[in-house]
């Protein structure tokens, strides 16, 4: 079977589906290809179905008109065709590959059964059927361990608590979110886990994963302590998926190279979200995969001026839970060089911080939590990236939230 279509659409996350739904209100209909079963959806929101906050559809992406349940296995390049796994041949004109990103599995012994699967109990937490898999699983008072302190663990440890289960977070690193926050953010988030009942475990490795009929029954840490777990869930971060690109000899290097065009090695064949690396950047986070999209649309329904310049990124995350949610937001550079100047407004009682980094006179980043009403401002103030008014705006930025 062949079908001739003008765009196809590899991929049906957040950048397909936006692209796909975009062109189409732009006049140029394509073709989204996506291998998962469940009908596209909002992979952010993922914790919040966990938590038991959302029912899986309401997560759900509005659907757009051209959309195909299959998985590629293949690129032809000179024919200008991919091939499925159930036999379909599809020809484009041109191809845009939103593959997006496989979970990190760390290296860690017992983790696979001699098939290569994940045993019993152990859980990634990147897709649809990952998430429903932990939600079937858990249960109040089944012993939980978290592996990843990033943002993706931190989700998944608060809304295993939520659930009533008995959560252990293990952190490679110093402290919670290092990517993001700087040390007094962090620990405020550590104070939150710990508040939810989450034992949180920094600066520690896990080696082993032990299992007893298949099934998991603790996991061991370099140190030779052991962790007891019913339930495992591996948050160690993110790859982009390029697979089909390697295979079809595009230029990959962290992610497929593309241009301002999004455009990879081949003329024929771009490339968005989690799987792009554009001026040596893979973002893997919603915002700049949306942009990317956008300004994909714009040029494939026949702007030829567009073109993505780059995002400048703001992590936000809510965690809710017992009592009132808890709030954090961080962009650019939290974390000052020598000669930069910080200003930093803290509330041990409320549990609120603010802290901004100033350069040069240009706001080259920050960290919220609590109390976020200053956000946009503050970010609005960071993407401009203009020099700031002498006149002392600073804490009136920070302040300035409608009196809170």
């Amino acid at each position: 079977m062949t079908s001739n279509t003008r765009v196809v659409v590899i991929g049906a996350g957040l950048a397909g589906v936006r692209l796909a739904r975009r062109l189409g209100e732009l006049g140029t209909p394509a073709l989204l290809v996506g291998d998962e079963e469940h009908a596209p959806y909002n992979r952010v929101l993922l914790a919040e179905v966990l938590a038991g906050r959302y029912a899986p559809e309401v997560i759900a992406l509005p659907p757009p008109t051209g959309l195909l349940r299959a998985r590629v296995t293949g690129i032809d390049r000179a024919a200008r065709t991919v091939s499925c796994a159930d036999g379909m041949s599809i020809a484009y004109d041109t191809l845009v590959l939103a593959t997006g990103s496989n979970p990190v599995l760390p290296p860690l012994r017992g983790l696979f059964t001699p098939d290569r699967r994940l045993p019993e109990g152990v859980h990634a937490f990147r897709t649809l059927d990952d998430c429903l898999g932990l939600a079937k699983a858990v249960r109040p008072g089944i012993r939980a361990v978290v592996i990843g302190g990033g943002l993706l663990g931190v989700s998944a440890a608060r809304a295993l608590a939520v659930r009533g289960a008995q959560v252990v977070l293990a952190q490679q690193a110093e402290r919670l979110m290092e990517r993001q926050l700087d040390p007094d953010a962090s620990r405020l988030v550590l104070r939150h886990l710990t508040d939810l009942g989450v034992e949180v475990h920094t600066e520690c490795r896990v080696r082993d994963v032990r299992c007893v009929a298949g099934a998991v029954r603790s996991v061991e840490l370099a140190d030779g302590y052991a962790l007891d777990a019913d339930l495992v869930v591996l948050a160690c971060g993110v790859r982009p998926r390029t697979g089909l690109a390697e295979q079809a000899g595009l230029a990959v290097r962290k992610g497929v190279l593309v241009d301002d065009e999004l455009r990879t090695s081949d003329p024929f064949i771009h490339a968005v979200g989690d799987c792009a690396q554009h001026d040596g950047t893979v973002y893997g986070l919603a915002a700049p995969a949306l942009e990317q999209a956008e300004a994909l649309a714009e040029l494939l329904a026949g702007d030829a001026g567009a073109r993505y310049r780059g995002t400048r990124s703001l992590t936000r995350l809510t965690l809710t839970g017992p009592g009132s949610p808890f709030d954090l937001a961080a962009f650019g550079e939290t974390e000052a060089r020598p000669g930069d100047d910080v200003v930093r407004i803290a509330d041990a009682t409320r549990g609120t911080y603010r802290k901004v980094v100033v350069r040069d006179d240009r706001l080259v980043g920050g960290v919220l939590v609590g109390e976020l009403g200053t956000v946009g401002a503050l970010a609005r103030a960071w993407e401009g990236a203009e020099p700031l008014p002498d006149d002392g705006p600073l804490l009136h930025l920070l302040t300035n939230d409608g009196g809170s």
